[in-house]
């Protein structure tokens, strides 16, 4: 029995359900640093550039059932009352009813909002599936019957609480109080969160992944996931376009039950824009520089057009934006001192390009935004007839002066693939503000509420029930080093033309592999004539860093790096208490 909520809990005026138009009248009338653009777009500079998990604690006394941070119930509700208070000062919220998933296998929720989260709320209605898109007739003309709940309340700031704000995450009730964030992840990610433990509950296992239907050469269709944490190019891969052999799915979760069977859970995506353009991404480009789109923290120009390229900026420019980087956050004395000229801009970065604290205004935020609905994506799969998984793959962004891992490798066991999975090895990047540099998050799925080893167990025995399945790991990041390492010659970029490439030649089945020397796991054999074709569009160093390695006299790094490595990923298995089999195939002695 699927448990129901009451969608409107409070007693004020609710807009119900608005059109699109009045969401943005309502964003560009109450949202502070909210602007329509020269194309008709409205853009939402946030104070929060990404979602922060620190802020976020599950109501609970039993800190050790759960992988996130929890919070004293008694204070959890102290806080919830808090926000209980301010909207009936505020006395009107927007709500939004819809579902996370279609089908059989869809959950109502409800998202509310007090009117300076607008912008918020439109985003939010795109990628819903509407009443209509799930329900009969009959259940239309019913009172609709949520199983999440979503309460939002941006402008609400905790003064006892760290950063002013909280995310508070009631299981017990299926609700997320969101107080004091002003991004859109948070709204976003709190209903995907709850999903994740329901879902556990339900049997299944939600991914931190994209999925795109694939055309198999026996003309059989089959559905690839593609696994990642923010910002390792899930969204880029899954839209992207393998000849006719791929068609998009889903960028960013879905849920994986027995035998295969896939469900998805939003009818759009929510991109980044850095470095965005027609040539490399050209499905998200038409989408982001529509006149219907909702953008966020996406720099403007004096002419008001969207520019994604932007990074530093002049005293001149922030003057221009003064006003927008007061309201979210930034320093009046320090952005008055630039725009006098008193601080150059040189003086204020790290050698990362990364500014000192209280100077954050002079770089633009790496972390622009745009929601995409599924229906402006040519090509996209018919998400009510999903094929069964056949491939699971997951990327990893290397980065650094150890990134050696190869541009594809294909794993030589469901053991391997597991452990691998739950490694969830990749470098942060702009989703994660200043928190730069490797880790390591179990399947990439931060958002699993419950403890993170759970995850292993599921998919385990999820994994039983599937049966030829290709599992797989790309590298989106570099081979080498970093971006200024690239810049100077001394390592490799993993560019998209090159991912798009080694997915084509995955999925036609058309790669000659061998076996890893020091990993176990297949690589690219680079030298073999059945390669030419991918090794042309592939750097052979890419393919396979040991060579990149030994051409610049750095084979001892590489070994060095074997060492570590395997030191590391053992250590880490065995602190989720991952069954020793995986260990041994993840990590051969």
């Amino acid at each position: 029995m699927v448990q129901t909520l009451n969608p409107r809990p409070f007693s004020v005026a609710y807009i119900d359900n608005p059109t699109q138009a009045e969401l943005r009248e309502l964003a560009l009338k109450h949202t502070p640093a909210c602007e329509r653009t020269a194309v008709g777009s409205v853009n939402k500079v946030s104070r929060n550039k990404s979602r922060v998990a620190q802020y976020t604690y599950i109501l609970s006394d039993d800190s050790g059932a759960w992988s996130s941070a929890t919070i004293d119930p008694a204070k959890g509700r102290e806080l919830i009352a808090r926000q209980e208070e301010y909207i009936k000062e505020k006395g009107q919220l927007i709500a939004i009813d819809g579902y996370v998933g279609l089908g059989k296998r869809a959950y109502g929720a409800t998202w509310l909002y007090t009117v300076e989260g607008a912008n918020i709320a439109g985003m939010q209605q795109i990628l819903a599936f509407g009443r209509d898109q799930v329900e009969s007739k009959e259940q239309l003309a019913e009172p609709f019957k949520p199983t999440f709940r979503l309460i939002y309340t941006p402008d609400l700031f905790l003064d006892d609480m760290p950063g002013r704000q909280a995310i508070l995450v009631d299981i017990e009730n299926w609700t997320t109080h969101v107080i004091g964030a002003d991004y859109f992840g948070e709204s976003k990610k709190g209903v995907l969160r709850m999903l994740n433990h329901y879902v556990y509950q339900q049997g299944g296992l939600v991914l931190h992944a994209g999925a795109k239907a694939v055309t198999q050469p026996n003309g059989e269709k089959v559905t690839m996931t593609v696994m990642g944490l923010s910002g390792t190019g899930k969204t880029t891969t899954t839209f992207s376009k393998q000849g006719d052999l791929t068609e998009p799915i889903q960028d960013d979760m879905v849920a994986l039950w027995p035998h295969g069977e896939l469900t998805v859970t939003e009818n759009g995506c929510f991109a980044k824009t850095e470095g965005l353009s027609y040539e490399t991404e050209p499905v998200i480009y038409e989408g982001t520089v529509s006149a219907d789109a909702w953008i966020e923290n996406v720099y403007i120009d004096e002419n008001g057009k969207p520019d994604f390229f932007k990074t530093k900026l002049t005293p001149e420019e922030v003057a221009r934006v003064r006003e927008t980087l007061l309201i979210t956050g930034a320093s009046a004395e320090n952005v008055d001192r630039y725009i006098r000229g008193e601080v150059k801009i040189d003086d204020l970065l790290d050698e990362n390009g990364v500014p000192k604290d209280g100077w954050d205004f002079v770089v633009w935020t790496q972390n622009g935004r745009s929601i995409i609905p599924m229906s402006a994506i040519p090509g996209a799969a018919d998400l009510h007839n999903i094929p069964p998984v056949r491939s699971m793959g997951i990327l990893n962004r290397d980065e650094g002066p150890d990134a050696a891992t190869p541009g594809i490798v294909r794993f030589s066991s469901p053991e391997q693939a597991a452990g691998y999975f739950m490694l969830g090895e990749t470098s942060k990047t702009s989703a994660a503000g200043k928190e730069r540099g490797k880790t390591r998050s179990p399947f990439t799925q931060p958002f699993f509420p419950a403890t993170f080893g759970l995850q292993a167990k599921r998919f385990a025995e999820l994994a039983a029930t599937m049966k030829g399945v290709d599992m797989w790991l790309m590298n989106t990041g570099y081979v080498g080093g970093d971006g200024r390492d690239e810049k100077e010659g001394k390592a490799l970029k993993v560019k998209i033309r090159h991912s798009s490439a080694m997915l084509e030649a995955l999925l036609s089945q058309s790669v000659k592999w061998k076996q890893d020397p020091d990993y176990g796991y297949e690589i690219v054999d680079v030298d073999a004539p059945e390669n030419k074709e991918l090794v042309e569009l592939v750097p052979a160093e890419i393919l396979e860093p040991r060579r990149f390695f030994e051409k610049e006299g750095r084979l001892d790094e590489y070994e060095a790096w074997v060492k570590k490595m395997m030191t590391e990923r053992r250590s880490f298995l065995e602190r989720f208490g991952v069954d020793p089999k995986i260990i041994e195939a993840t990590c051969p002695s």
